[in-house]
């Protein structure tokens, strides 16, 4: 293991070189991302692993990210993402990789678990939530949530009261899942006006 880690823009230049025209590279607060459309995904997580002066070793973070309300702000472009961060631990450097699904309706990007064992709960935990398709995972399957759960709970769209409830029937023996019953609201701070509030005067 080396004793400092290569400075940012130096690795920058070096991904760069080895990536080519598969990906994009951008450096900001000292840290550097690698931007790669879905079709390249595979290939360039692959090399980011095995070529000389990458060495990823390690997949430490795998989540999905849904761009929805970006579009609130007249930014344009695919709704679901996947973030990924890599760690070499022999060139002690890190680098973050995004990409993102070409297709709103059915969210897919390639699995990298074959790649880095550790990627198995985190793209099933990104397919519970955001209902991204990690496409030749071996085990694709919620994580979190029920089986017969409906809906995928951290998509901006989702309600914050979710689609059912569920409560134990005694006369049944088991649990019951119903309509929620509880009206959507919204939380207003409670603001307080009395004089002598918090022992001032």
């Amino acid at each position: 293991m080396t004793d400092f880690a290569i400075r940012p823009e130096d690795l920058q230049a070096q991904l760069a070189a080895v990536l080519g025209d598969r990906a994009q590279t951008s450096l900001a607060l000292g840290e550097l991302t690698v931007h790669v459309n879905a079709a390249n995904y595979r290939d360039v997580m692959q090399t980011l692993q095995t070529a000389a002066g990458c060495q990823f070793e390690q997949l430490i973070d795998l989540c999905g990210v849904d761009y929805s309300t970006y579009r609130d702000v007249g930014t344009d472009g695919p709704r679901f993402g996947v973030t990924v961060h890599l760690l070499s631990v022999s060139l002690n450097q890190r680098v973050r990789v995004k990409v993102l699904c070409p297709d709103d309706d059915l969210p897919l990007v390639a699995s990298v678990n074959d790649l880095w064992n550790s990627a198995n709960w985190y793209e099933r935990e990104a397919f519970d939530l955001f209902g991204i398709v990690f496409e030749g995972h071996a085990d694709l399957r919620r994580i979190l949530t029920d089986y017969g759960f409906i809906g995928h709970p951290f998509r901006k769209d989702f309600p914050l009261s979710g689609h059912v409830e569920m409560r134990y029937d005694a006369e049944r023996q088991r649990v019951v899942y119903e309509p929620v019953s509880i009206e959507p609201r919204e939380i207003t701070p409670r603001i307080i006006r009395e004089e002598n509030y918090g022992g001032l005067h």
